[in-house]
């Protein structure tokens, strides 16, 4: 056979979930059929279990002592870090949110840069949030009164259903810049973009753990996260009215913070500190100042 006549067949990829730091392929072994707008078969994307839910809560907890404890300055490096490996890889992405969205290639490339943007923003968030929303407090008394933000825990994430990418990052970013771990449910429609979004986290000096990805039916994978003990906060952004409802309730069983879904517009407005905040606690220290005692110590 002459070179001319030989074809060569596509390699076609094969999306997996990122958990801890891996690609597992789903527990269940299941998969389910991904379209672009048209109904034109794109990939087939894991579809995700309960079993799978509870192994990316596992690393989430596992990865949350290291990535709280990091110096803010540090995280701040790191989510920068994956702006730049995002910006290597821009064309792969424009092509998967015109895809994934029906956007034409100019406009898919507007979400795109606004999502490397996005990530870019957060970064410079990371050690300066603090400083915003903690303090010194005024008290009557011989006291120093200091508040300071923490991290809540391990946030279970819906990701927005319309905006693949582009609300995809805005509803993670905030969550890891803070200290949070993420379990992060991709959009159920239109999730490539997000399962791609681990290729890049795993070489961006992220830890493993820090994002875990899972793709599937938002309902199925998001009940046992909004029941699970060891999750400490859930954002609704991708869930609707009913779902919603019913996950909240099951969140209210170990009194987790939840973040209800908002009329999100635009996802390249502004984003603001609201959805940082959500997801902090704020530890109030009291210390004496003044002489105590016989000793006369001053603190």
């Amino acid at each position: 056979m002459s070179e001319k006549s030989e074809q060569r067949l596509s390699v076609f990829k094969t999306y997996k979930l990122y958990v801890g730091g891996k690609f597992p392929r789903s527990e269940s072994g299941r998969v389910y059929e991904v379209t672009d707008a048209k109904g034109k078969w794109l990939a087939n994307a894991p579809l995700s279990s309960r079993k799978d839910a509870r192994d990316a809560v596992v690393a989430a907890r596992k990865a949350f002592g290291g990535w709280s404890g990091a110096t803010a300055y540090n995280r701040g490096q790191i989510l920068y870090r994956i702006a730049e490996m995002l910006e290597g890889r821009r064309d792969q992405y424009v092509a998967e949110v015109a895809d994934a969205e029906g956007l034409s290639k100019s406009k898919a490339a507007a979400q795109v840069d606004a999502a490397i943007d996005r990530w870019v923003w957060y970064a410079g968030w990371t050690d300066k949030i603090a400083q915003v929303i903690g303090g010194g407090n005024p008290v009557a008394g011989p006291f120093f009164n200091l508040s300071s933000p923490e991290p809540t825990g391990v946030v279970a994430v819906l990701a927005p259903q319309e905006s693949s990418f582009l609300g995809l990052v805005s509803v993670i970013a905030p969550v890891i810049a803070t200290g949070n771990t993420a379990v992060v449910v991709a959009s159920e429609k239109s999730p490539l973009p997000a399962l791609s979004l681990g290729e890049v986290l795993a070489t961006s000096d992220l830890p493993g753990g820090v994002v875990n990805v899972l793709s599937g039916r938002t309902a199925e994978i998001a009940a046992p996260l909004a029941a699970h003990q060891d999750v400490n906060a859930i954002d609704l952004a991708g869930a609707d009215e009913v779902l919603a409802k019913e996950l909240e309730i099951a969140a209210a069983d170990n009194l987790k913070r939840v973040l209800r879904p908002q009329p999100v517009d635009d996802w390249s407005a502004a984003p603001g500190t609201d959805r940082m905040t959500a997801f902090l606690e704020t530890k109030t220290v009291w210390h004496p100042t003044g002489s105590l005692g016989a000793s006369g110590s001053a603190y």
